[in-house]
């Protein structure tokens, strides 16, 4: 099968394509034939030797990537919910090695769901990984509440999309942060209010919020602090929280979390019945074909683009 390597840490021109034999399964996985996958901003930071490079980064051979959907073409001995000829999808071993860029997958099958037939191979692996951090973020960290502000920074982003839609079938008052370009798009998902970030400081433009899902890092989280309600929540995604913002958290009562979304199956199932019913819709801004793999990279890269990008096989 054709493959991506990671052969360094230069970025995207890292990875190297090869041919590899066919992976085998164990008891409790799957092999899928990869129709599409999803790329995220920690796959560009590990090929940089950052993201979860640390992790991976005795593996031989290192096959990056985690999001996927395909077809099952063969099921080991202990696996029951998926047969060959199902299609599924799902992120694979996050934040391990999920040697997602790849023809075939061998993928644990706790990982996986089926895949609606409502929806395509591309979004349904778009709905992977940042939906499931959207998810996970959400409704097991923070348990939004029917009625509370949120705020949602990179609105219109992978994770953003997803979880302006999830926010707000919770119930929330969904504030979302992004460029003017972008306005309508967030607004389409179901934010209630939009914010130019371009053009206002966010903190002075938002009244204050129960929870912030900041994807952004840095200066970002400091500022969010300014528009936390004490009691309420920031879910940091893209960096840990360091010692000064977790002390000017705790000094305002508020809970601050790093958060690092994992795989898991129920999750996935929870995710692939609103993607069946319409409640949550993936938006695919660019579909490259695999052997472009490095161009659709350096796309996530450049932080522009709405929504999410993915590699059709």
């Amino acid at each position: 099968m054709n493959a991506f390597l990671l052969t360094g840490t230069n970025g995207p021109d890292s990875l190297k394509t090869t041919t590899l034999s066919t992976p085998t399964i164990d008891p409790a996985e799957v092999l899928v034939q990869v129709k599409a996958i999803s790329l995220n901003p920690v796959d560009v930071k590990t090929t940089y030797g950052k993201g979860v490079y640390g992790r991976l980064k005795d593996e031989q051979p290192l096959i990056p990537g985690w999001d996927i959907s395909g077809v099952v073409t063969e099921v080991g001995a202990d696996v029951k919910q998926f047969k060959p000829g199902d299609e599924v999808f799902g992120m694979v071993n996050f934040p391990g090695h999920g040697r997602a860029y790849a023809e075939y997958v061998a993928a644990p099958a706790a990982h996986l769901a089926h895949k609606p037939a409502t929806i395509s191979h591309e979004e349904a692996a778009a709905a992977t990984l940042a939906a499931l951090t959207a998810w996970q973020a959400l409704v097991t960290k923070a348990n939004v509440q029917p009625g509370q502000r949120v705020l949602i920074h990179a609105a219109a982003g992978g994770v953003g999309h997803f979880a302006v839609q999830l926010a707000k079938e919770l119930g929330a008052y969904v504030i979302g942060t992004s460029s003017a370009a972008k306005r309508d798009f967030v607004l389409s998902l179901g934010a209630d209010e939009h914010v130019d970030y371009t053009q206002v400081r966010f903190e002075d433009a938002v009244q204050p919020v129960d929870m912030v899902l900041d994807a952004i890092g840095g200066d970002n989280m400091i500022r969010s602090l300014d528009v936390v309600k004490p009691g309420g929540t920031l879910i940091s995604i893209p960096s840990g929280l360091s010692p000064d913002i977790t002390e000017r958290a705790a000094a305002k009562g508020i809970h601050g979390y790093f958060f690092l979304v994992g795989s898991d199956g129920p999750d996935m199932q929870q995710l692939a019945e609103r993607l069946a019913d319409g409640r949550l819709r993936a938006h695919v801004s660019r579909a490259l074909p695999f052997a472009e793999l490095t161009e659709a990279l350096r796309l996530v890269e450049s932080g522009k683009t709405q929504g999410k990008v993915v590699v059709v096989l």
